[in-house]
């Protein structure tokens, strides 16, 4: 398992509870506003395994979860085992995703061995390639999406809304694709200085506001992130 960060105190990544949040780097995707660039390239931290449960160790009694991240931990054939070490030391696990590998999505939820998921939808499928940076298979983002809003995992949807590539139209259809979703989060492109194209930029309060009121049509439940 290549851990490319680990962030050691979260109160935000993983709601509900006090969490770190591990990074296993590598993605399937080339989202052009992506934030970590040097985790979906692999060039960023070198973890060992080792180092990460030893830490992990150290906060029994302190933390109550863990957030796994990327990258796209789907990509890690390890996964499995890695997350089984982190239950049998007493932590929830939130696992975040691309939604691009709904069979092994579903092989961890029916193992129970994750407490919650936060998938990741780029765009309306329309756009969903020009948003994800590479060609897209959408009959699994739409299979992982259905897998979670009928299962019973805790989860939640989430779009990080770039002026350049999404319209309050997109949301008239994730909103249908999506309706009745229990969360969903609209949360604002932030340029971290390290993204892979240049030139994106925050949609700005009126936009998201608008797009989050089409969202609430299909969604009730639709949030802006940090609201």
């Amino acid at each position: 398992m290549r851990i490319g960060g680990l962030q050691k105190l979260t109160l935000l990544d993983y709601p509900g509870r006090v969490a770190c949040t591990v990074f296993l780097s590598g993605c399937n995707f080339r989202c052009p506003f992506c934030h970590n660039t040097p985790l979906v390239i692999g060039t960023g931290e070198n973890i060992s395994e080792e180092t990460f449960f030893r830490f992990l160790d150290t906060r029994q009694g302190l933390l109550d979860g863990v957030a796994v991240t990327g990258g796209e931990p789907l990509l890690r054939p390890a996964l499995e085992p890695f997350l089984r070490h982190i239950r049998e030391r007493g932590f929830a696990v939130k696992l975040d995703t691309n939604g691009a590998f709904p069979a092994r999505l579903e092989a961890l939820m029916e193992a129970g061995l994750v407490d919650y998921v936060a998938m990741d939808i780029k765009n309306c499928p329309e756009k969903y390639e020009i948003t994800a940076g590479v060609p897209v298979n959408m009959q699994d983002i739409r299979h992982s999406a259905a897998l979670l809003m009928q299962g019973s995992t805790d989860y939640e949807f989430r779009t990080t809304v770039v002026d350049e590539l999404h319209e309050p139209a997109d949301f008239e259809v994730i909103s249908a694709w999506l309706s009745g979703a229990k969360r969903y989060f609209l949360q604002e492109f932030v340029d971290s200085g390290d993204i892979f194209c240049q030139g994106m930029h925050a949609a700005g309060y009126e936009k998201m506001e608008q797009c989050l009121a089409i969202a609430r049509k299909g969604i009730p439940a639709a949030q802006l992130r940090g609201e």
